[in-house]
């Protein structure tokens, strides 16, 4: 615990907020995402933004602290940007295939695989990047 970054890791998961501001929004994907989540605009309004805001922040720095511990350097690996990218990108390959599993259970279309599966892809690369670069 003491060989992690902290600061690396808020700003890993903060990053993940402006990933989602971008990926979701309607110049990108929000748009079929809505669409494909059978949400309109005006639940979207209507939405509880403290708790949906709240909770992603908490689960987004839960998801760098853990990346982060898989990240800390041992005798024969040295975290630098190229392992934490990716291993970063390797977390998000994780986290796609159980978006993708939850999804095809519940009958989503592969765009919305795509789509929420792809933002976890790009946000945990991310996110190893930033903590693989500030070691």
């Amino acid at each position: 615990m003491s060989t992690i970054n902290w600061l690396a890791v808020l700003v890993a998961g903060l990053s993940s907020f402006v990933i989602g501001g971008i990926w979701y929004s309607p110049g990108l994907f929000g748009n079929p995402w809505m669409k494909d989540s059978n949400l309109s605009e005006d639940e979207i309004r209507k939405s509880n933004k403290g708790k949906i805001f709240g909770f992603t922040a908490i689960f987004s720095l839960v998801m760098a602290a853990n990346l982060a511990m898989f990240l800390v350097d041992s005798p024969t690996m040295k975290t630098d940007l190229a392992w934490g990218t990716t291993a970063g990108f390797l977390a998000g390959i994780w986290t796609f295939c159980a978006v993708a599993i939850h999804s095809l259970f519940e009958l989503k279309s592969w765009r919305h695989i795509l789509i929420n599966g792809g933002y976890s892809v790009v946000s945990l690369t991310l996110m190893g990047a930033i903590i693989g670069l500030w070691r």
